[in-house]
């Protein structure tokens, strides 16, 4: 099953357009356009109006040098640990997308980033393509996983979602919506998944530097290596550089006072 999720996650940076049509309707793959110089990223403008449509989020401020860290979490490769250690120690807020397979075979991890002050968000039971399956099956899906996740830690809630595969139409973006889930996308990512073609720390510092920037929302992934040992360094910078870290809670306010 481990490897059912390796494959999974491999097709979340895959980006293109649009994918194929699922009952009349367009199937896209998120894409995010980087800027030089440490500007904000940018999408594709439909992309934003079907955020903006249902409450959807890609990146904060691009006035204000925040960053919001998040980690996919398909399975568990040993890192996330590691990262949740140098979270503690450096007092860094980050939130963690995490699938039915991960509740099931890693809780323990799970119960330690509720405890400490983590947000974990739905990334659905079985990584799939959500607007590729039935409304019926969504809620199965992001339900499976809610359930388990407050089985687990006695939290009520479970706001955030991050759709598998980084696939999404306006049908699944209501029909979540609909759910009480906030979409969380991202601007900023790299091929870090591969968990066999690590390059190591370094080339992992310098990919995430090169392209941070204002209202970074930072799509990482716990299963790789390189993260786990850049992220002291990339957190340390980053505030030498006037960024500061923030959570999800954070841009979500932030996003309702500017649109009011």
């Amino acid at each position: 099953m481990r490897y059912y999720f390796f494959l999974t996650l491999i097709a979340v940076l895959c980006f293109s357009i649009g994918m194929n049509e699922v009952n009349g309707e367009e199937v896209y793959k998120w894409n995010f356009k980087p800027s030089e110089n440490n500007e904000p990223s940018d999408t594709e403008p439909e992309y934003k109006k079907l955020l903006e449509k249902y409450d959807g989020l890609f990146i904060g401020d691009p006035e204000k040098k925040d960053v919001y860290l998040t980690f996919d979490n398909g399975y568990e490769n040993g890192y996330t640990e590691d990262i949740l250690d140098v979270l503690k120690e450096k007092q860094v807020p980050a939130a963690f997308f995490v699938t039915g397979h991960y509740l099931e075979s890693a809780s323990d991890i799970v119960k330690r980033m509720v405890e400490e002050g983590h947000t974990v968000g739905n990334h659905s039971w079985n990584h799939p393509s959500l607007p590729e399956i039935s409304d019926k099956k969504i809620e199965e899906e992001l339900g499976s996983v809610k359930e388990k996740f407050q089985e687990l830690t006695g939290e009520k809630d479970m706001l955030y979602l991050r759709p598998p595969q980084g696939t999404f139409n306006e049908s699944s973006l209501a029909k979540t919506r609909e759910l009480g889930y906030i979409n969380v996308f991202w601007s900023f990512a790299y091929v870090d998944w591969e968990t066999s073609h690590q390059k190591g720390a370094e080339n992992a510092y310098q990919s995430i530097m090169k392209r941070i920037h204002p209202g970074a929302v930072m799509l990482l992934h716990s299963v790789s290596e390189d993260n786990a040992d850049a992220l002291e360094k990339v957190i340390d910078e980053a505030r030498k550089q006037g960024y500061t870290f923030k959570n999800l809670d954070d841009l979500v306010l932030d996003t309702e006072l500017t649109t009011e």
